[in-house]
């Protein structure tokens, strides 16, 4: 079983006729996802990788080929537009890859989708994968293989490490989602982890936060009161000085508030295995499964 993405993904990609969108597509294809239609405007009647039809709209392609998860690989200054034109068109999960979407531009896609049942994981996020299934988004599908621990990260890079440090333990993934390490998100971590906490077949959770902002802080409530399942955590930006943004736009440190100290404090409070550096992760989920 899986979270959000799987077999029954039926995929259109926005901007496929880019070079982002083109070279992303061709490898969610050749992993096995179900791309169905691609969508730049102007270009409709064209095809992509000689099978993809391109639509000039997504409505188009909703309507067509019953598309029902869009990808998004438009530029920041259309990736707003974008959102709010799959949610239109009833698409259910949305995947926003751009970075730079303006902070004001998400407080208004926010607002929208809360009038609507669509989902939107990032911006300014690595996509998610369900190995062996579909992988929607930009990561290395290679690294991954079908397994029972759910992961859920700000840090695209840092899921990457730890899902490579997971599979060669022989420890197989369920989902693993970015969510965006922007302040402005569709999905949090609480979302997911409420997600990961009802899949049958996830059995641990990885959660991988940053400094900045009070989310990991919300999880960790969530953790606490309501999750059955054992947790390992790791919170980046240990070091980092207050008031200097750390890589993502949200990764910072303001009014005392967001310090990794804080996160790990709540995350151990909540019952969570806290590791203190990257390389434990795995090593404490591996303990956990007693393989340690």
């Amino acid at each position: 079983m899986s979270i959000l993405v799987g077999k029954d993904t039926r995929l259109v990609v926005q901007g496929i006729t880019g070079r982002e969108g083109l070279f992303h597509t061709q490898q969610m294809v050749e992993y096995g996802t179900n791309v169905v239609a691609g969508v730049t405007p102007g270009k409709g009647g064209e095809w992509a990788l000689d099978t993809i039809p391109v639509f000039d709209t997504v409505s188009e392609a909703v309507e067509a080929l019953d598309a029902n998860t869009s990808i998004i690989y438009v530029p920041a200054r259309g990736a707003a537009d974008a959102i709010i034109e799959a949610a239109d068109a009833g698409i259910a999960l949305v995947i926003c890859i751009t970075e730079g979407v303006p902070a004001l531009d998400m407080v208004q896609v926010r607002a929208y989708l809360d009038t609507t049942n669509t989902r939107l994981i990032g911006p300014n996020c690595p996509g998610l994968i369900t190995p062996g299934q579909a992988k929607v988004g930009i990561m290395p599908g290679h690294i991954h293989i079908p397994g029972n621990v759910g992961l859920v990260s700000r840090s695209g890079t840092l899921t990457y490490e730890v899902v490579y440090a997971l599979t060669a333990r022989g420890i197989g993934q369920s989902t693993a989602i970015g969510i965006g390490g922007d302040p402005i998100i569709g999905t949090t971590f609480l979302d997911v982890l409420q997600l990961f906490e009802a899949d049958e077949e996830t059995e641990h959770v990885v959660f991988i936060g940053e400094i900045g902002g009070t989310d990991e802080q919300k999880a960790a409530e969530y953790i606490k009161s309501e999750m059955k399942k054992p947790v390992t955590a790791f919170i980046a930006g240990q070091t980092a000085p207050p008031g200097r943004r750390m890589g993502h736009a949200g990764a910072i440190i303001s009014g005392g508030e967001g310090t990794a100290a804080e996160k790990m404090e709540a995350l151990a409070a909540a019952g969570a295995k806290v590791a203190r550096h990257p390389d434990e992760i795995a090593q404490l989920v591996a303990a956990s499964f007693g393989r340690g």
